[in-house]
This record gives structure tokens, C-alpha cells and sequence, in this order.
């Protein structure tokens, strides 16, 4: 069976990966401490990174008598992922189509249009720089 993707976690299941990610590892009683606007049991939280630890999401080593969780891939490198699939999933793989989409929405402001002229301009001169 293959591995879920970020979009297709549960909500508590993806709070918790944003804890794992935030804090580098964690152990269950951090992550229910990190999620106490949601208040959820430490059962809970326990029996959330075990079952995202049997699908591939997180690790756990041993200290003591706490298990101590980290994520096996990065926030970026499942962030990249989900962005590839949906990229390849609703704009038949054209990155120009996914940006034309983002940048018509009418809900950008001119800061938001500055920003990823500026990020488009970064990544074009490390591109420059990375092939001279």
C-alpha cells in the first residue's frame, strides 16, 4: 500500500507532523502540549504517531521511558511533493499553469505579486550563478 500524502492525512494527523517539523522531535506529552488549543488526549496523540509511524511518516529512539518522534522526510520535502503531484494532478504537469492560476487569483495583494516576483528573481540568479 503506498504512503498517504500530506493532503490526505487526517487534520490531527497533519497538526501533528506541523509539531514534528517545527520542533526537530518530540516526545508524546510535547506534542500534546503543542496542540493544547485542541486539547486532545494523550492516548490520542500517542495512537497518532504510532499509526504515522507504521505509514512512514515519523521514527521514534528511545530516552528513558519516552519514545522521542522525528519526521523521516522534511516539511520541504513533502510540501515539494504534494506541490509535484497536484501540479501533475490538475495542471497536466505545467508549472506556467499552476503560477498563471496562483497569480490571477484575486485574492493576491501587490504584496503578495512583489514577493514571488522577488522569490522568481532569487531563483533565476542562483540558477545564473549555479551554471557560470
Amino acid at each position: 500500500m503506498a504512503r498517504k500524502r500530506l493532503d490526505e492525512l487526517g487534520h490531527l494527523q497533519q497538526d501533528v507532523m506541523e509539531v514534528i517539523w517545527r520542533e526537530g522531535e518530540a516526545t508524546v506529552q510535547q506534542v500534546r502540549d503543542a496542540l493544547a488549543g485542541r486539547n486532545p488526549a494523550y492516548t490520542t496523540v500517542l495512537s497518532v504517531l504510532q499509526k504515522l509511524e507504521k505509514a512512514g511518516w515519523v521514527t521514534h529512539r528511545q530516552s528513558g521511558r519516552s519514545y522521542i518522534y522525528s519526521a523521516l522526510r522534511s516539511r520541504e520535502q513533502e510540501g515539494s511533493n504534494a506541490l509535484r503531484t497536484f501540479m501533475d494532478r490538475v495542471f497536466r504537469g505545467d508549472p506556467a499553469l499552476l503560477l498563471q492560476h496562483l497569480i490571477d487569483d484575486e485574492r493576491l495583494s501587490d504584496g503578495d505579486l512583489a514577493a514571488l516576483r522577488a522569490m522568481i528573481e532569487t531563483r533565476r540568479k542562483e540558477r545564473d550563478t549555479d551554471g557560470a
